[in-house]
């Protein structure tokens, strides 16, 4: 499905709540230029006590704040599948990563503030080798307090969907649950995700603003099939940068039957998707 990004990553979506931390003063003449720095933690990440992760996040966000001449508002997550994010406002970058970064050598955190701070795609790459080799560290599994998947919405039974989708292309070959993700906070949006799977847990999760009675049925299948594919084509790493849609899924997307009116229908309705 085609993204409009705002907030990109090397991988696929997840969110942790995040909670303030603490600023702690660098010696004089590290001070970075800009000031205000803010720095956010979620709890429910590897052994270290709280205090350690406020200390250890508050650092590498005045690190990377130095390194831009910006200020860095960031979070630590514990995501399965996203490990970068980012969204590059007027006066700061938030910035959400994994806690696999607190230990990232220099290299890799000049590669993070490249990427996602001044917009270098080359240094996807580096932050592609260094997940790659971090993999122990993201959790496999799915915690009790996670959103459980609920495919049953005001206007579709998004299981039934699933089911008939994968029994007309897939010859009932895709294994996985389906449900409706959360509904985000109302708020101005410049983009929207209208699906996501999750190769761990195979999960796709679709966005709810597509459970309303003007969103014709075969663009909410189009949305579930393009999800489906995902599992058959996963992405890959080329030329220093990540590929979520390579050739061969694309051209097996362009086989849906309703292929050029769901891109139609979303062109054209966009702002209202947007909306909510």
């Amino acid at each position: 499905m085609p993204q409009y990004p705002r907030q990109m990553s090397l991988f696929t979506l997840s969110g942790s709540p995040t909670v303030p931390a603490r600023p702690a003063p660098l010696p004089p003449q590290q001070q970075p230029p800009v000031r205000n720095r803010v720095v956010e933690e979620a709890p429910r990440v590897v052994s270290d006590t709280r205090e350690e992760l406020f200390v250890r996040a508050e650092s590498l966000a005045w690190r990377l704040s130095a390194e831009l001449g910006v200020p860095v508002r960031l979070a630590v997550t514990d995501n399965r599948s996203t490990m970068v994010s980012f969204r590059r406002g007027a006066n700061a970058l938030q910035l959400r990563l994994h806690h696999m970064f607190l230990d990232a050598p220099e290299s890799v955190l000049r590669a993070v503030a490249d990427y996602a701070g001044r917009g270098h795609r080359g240094a996807g790459g580096v932050l592609d080798d260094y997940i790659r080799g971090q993999q122990p560290r993201i959790r496999q599994f799915r915690r009790e307090t996670d959103a459980e998947l609920n495919p049953l919405g005001r206007c579709f039974d998004l299981q039934a969907v699933f089911e008939a989708v994968n029994r007309t292309y897939f010859q009932d070959g895709i294994q996985a649950r389906i449900g409706w993700g959360r509904m985000p906070p109302r708020r101005r949006r410049k983009s929207i995700r209208l699906g996501v799977y999750d190769h761990q847990t195979r999960e796709i999760r679709i966005h709810p603003a597509l459970d309303r009675p003007e969103v014709p049925a075969f663009f909410v299948e189009f949305i579930v099939f393009h999800e489906m594919l995902h599992q058959l084509f996963p992405s890959s790493g080329r030329g220093g940068r990540r590929v979520h849609h390579p050739r061969a899924f694309r051209d097996r997307e362009k086989a849906f039957p309703h292929y050029e009116a769901a891109l139609r229908w979303e062109r054209e309705n966009l702002g209202v998707l947007l909306r909510g």
